[in-house]
């Protein structure tokens, strides 16, 4: 089915808002939500790589994650904060985007990376060992900037304790 219209449609402000609060209903939450953010930086032999990434620090934000997300820009990440050292497992249900997800000890030191992660996989992905954070970055980060095991994240999260 194709729809012509007899004249062009006008942008008036009440058809704008009109589709802007039906894309709001139809559209994932998830989608909307970006930010706010934070700066973060991983020291590693290859040099200092800045991000600015959300944080999540509640139940509902470490459950949503980047979830029906579609794209994230270079620079951008994603850190969860458990709160206490402890094993976690992550999974990429319903996470469209490829990730690199970076276990980090309470030091800040990175414990493991779990690199180009598959997209809407329900298979369980282990820290390994107690970790307080785990940072999501875009699939190859890690390889690209050559960040490995043992390098250090900087952010508040792990200057805390």
């Amino acid at each position: 089915m194709s729809l012509r219209f007899a004249r062009p449609l006008a942008a008036s402000p009440r058809r704008l808002l009109a589709a802007f609060l039906l894309f709001l209903a139809l559209a994932p939450s998830a989608a909307l939500a970006d930010g706010p953010f934070e700066p973060l930086t991983i020291a590693s032999r290859s040099g200092r790589h800045a991000f600015q990434v959300e944080v999540m620090r509640d139940d509902a934000g470490r459950a949503q994650g980047l979830m029906f997300r579609r794209t994230m820009a270079p620079d951008r990440g994603m850190l969860f904060d458990f709160e206490r050292m402890e094993p976690v497992t992550m999974w990429m249900k319903n996470t469209y985007l490829p990730l690199d997800m970076l276990f980090i000890r309470a030091d800040g030191t990175v414990a493991r990376i779990a690199a180009d992660t598959e997209p809407l996989s329900t298979r369980t992905i282990a820290s390994g060992e107690p970790v307080l954070g785990v940072l999501e970055l875009n699939a190859g980060t890690a390889a690209r900037l050559g960040i490995h095991p043992g390098d250090k994240v900087e952010h508040p999260l792990f200057r805390k304790r």
